[in-house]
C-alpha cells in the first residue's frame, strides 16, 4: 500500500516509480555495499547509513561496510583492485579530480544518469564534476587557521601569512604525500606564483598530515598558524570547546570536492546507485553538512552551517579545468613543491 511506501518511493514522480522499486528490490537482493572515502567520520557513517536504510525502507541487517583511507591510499587501493581485476568496492569518493577523470577516459567509472544530478547542475559547469559520471559528496578547502586564544590574526590575504609567525610555528599539509594539498598547491600557485611559496619556505613551516592533526596542534599551542587548515576540522574541534577560526583570503581559494562514483565493475550495482542517489539528496546533504562541516554542491541547498560550510557560489574560486590536468601535471607540481621546501 502507498501508506508503507518507504519516502524514496513516496518522494519519486510517477514515471520513476517502478524503476525506483524494482531498484530497490535488486538491492535487496546483493543484500550490501562496500563504500570508501578520504573525510567521512564514524559516526557520519552511521548517521548516512541509518537514513539510507530508512529512507528506502530497507532491513537493518542490510549491510553498509564503508573505510575511511587517506586520499593517497584510497587512490592505491582502487588502482591495485583494478589492475588485479578483483574490485570489491562499490563506491568511493576522494578529491583528486585529475585521477576520477583519468578513470572515466578509461572505463573505470560507471555511467550512471543519477535522477538527482538535475540539482548538480553548476557543479558539471565548474568542472567540479562529470555529469554522467560523478558529483561530489562534499568539498571543502584549505585555508589559513589558527586559534583565536593563542594567536591575534587579522590577515585578509594568503600574503598576509608570511611573517605572521616566528619561524617554525607554522604548520603546513606535506603535498609530497597527500593528492589534495598538491591539488591545492597547484592552484595556488597560477595566483600566488613560485616565489610566494619560496618565502612560505623561508619560515620553516612543519608539516603535518591529516587535517585533524593540523587542527589539534592549534588548539593545543604546539603550532600558532597553519597554512593548510580545514574549516570543517575547525568546527568538529569547536563543538568540543576550540577557539579555531579561519579566513577564505580575497585571491581566492582551491575547492576540493571529494568527487563521488561507482566502479565499473561493482559487485553490487544497485545498492550503489541507491547510495549515490541518498547521499546526493536534500536529505543526504543535510547529514553531510550538519556531521563534516563540508559545502554541498547542490542547487538551492540552504547550508546549516554557513559560516563553516558556505555555498561554493559564495568564495571567490580559483578556476582550474579539472578535465584538463593529469596526473603527470600533479606529480610535476608535487616535485616542484618539495623543490621549494626539502
Amino acid at each position: 500500500p502507498a501508506a508503507e511506501e518507504p519516502q524514496a518511493l513516496k518522494d519519486a514522480a510517477p514515471a520513476r516509480k517502478e524503476p525506483l522499486r524494482a531498484l530497490i528490490a535488486s538491492a535487496l537482493k546483493e543484500g550490501e555495499l562496500s563504500y570508501w572515502d578520504s573525510v567521512i567520520r564514524s559516526n557520519t557513517n552511521a548517521a548516512l547509513v541509518a537514513g539510507f536504510r530508512k529512507y528506502y525502507g530497507l532491513p537493518s541487517d542490510f549491510k553498509v561496510n564503508y573505510s575511511l583511507a587517506l586520499a593517497t591510499n584510497l587512490i592505491t587501493r582502487v588502482d591495485q583492485e583494478l589492475s588485479a581485476g578483483r574490485v570489491t568496492m562499490d563506491v568511493a569518493a576522494v578529491a583528486s579530480l585529475p585521477w576520477v577523470h583519468e578513470k572515466v577516459k578509461a572505463g573505470n567509472i560507471m555511467r550512471y544518469d543519477s535522477p538527482e544530478y538535475a540539482a548538480y547542475k553548476r557543479v558539471f559547469e565548474k568542472s567540479l564534476g562529470k555529469e554522467g559520471y560523478f558529483a561530489f559528496n562534499g568539498a571543502y578547502v584549505f585555508v589559513p587557521m589558527w586559534s583565536a586564544d593563542k594567536l591575534d590574526f587579522k590577515g585578509t590575504s594568503w600574503k598576509d601569512v608570511i611573517g605572521a609567525v616566528a619561524n617554525g610555528r607554522m604548520s603546513m599539509g606535506e603535498a609530497g604525500k597527500s593528492q589534495t594539498y598538491t591539488a591545492t598547491y597547484l592552484g595556488l600557485r597560477t595566483v600566488l606564483g613560485v616565489d610566494y611559496f619560496k618565502r612560505l619556505a623561508e619560515m620553516k613551516p612543519v608539516f603535518a598530515l591529516p587535517s585533524e592533526q593540523i587542527a589539534s596542534n592549534l588548539s593545543t599551542g604546539q603550532n600558532l598558524l597553519a597554512f593548510s587548515g580545514m574549516p570543517t576540522r575547525a568546527y568538529q574541534l569547536n563543538q568540543r570547546g576550540g577557539k579555531l577560526k579561519f579566513i577564505m583570503p580575497k585571491e581566492g581559494v582551491v575547492v576540493m570536492p571529494q568527487a563521488m562514483f561507482i566502479l565499473a565493475s561493482a559487485p553490487h550495482p544497485s545498492a550503489a546507485k541507491l547510495w549515490v542517489d541518498f547521499i546526493l539528496s536534500e536529505t543526504g546533504q543535510k547529514i553531510m553538512v550538519n556531521n563534516e562541516a563540508m559545502m554541498s554542491g547542490r542547487s538551492g541547498f540552504v547550508s546549516p552551517l554557513p559560516e563553516y560550510a558556505p555555498s561554493i557560489d559564495s568564495l571567490n574560486v580559483i578556476k582550474i579545468d579539472w578535465d584538463k590536468v593529469t596526473t603527470a601535471d600533479m606529480e610535476k607540481a608535487r616535485a616542484e613543491w618539495a623543490s621549494i621546501f626539502t
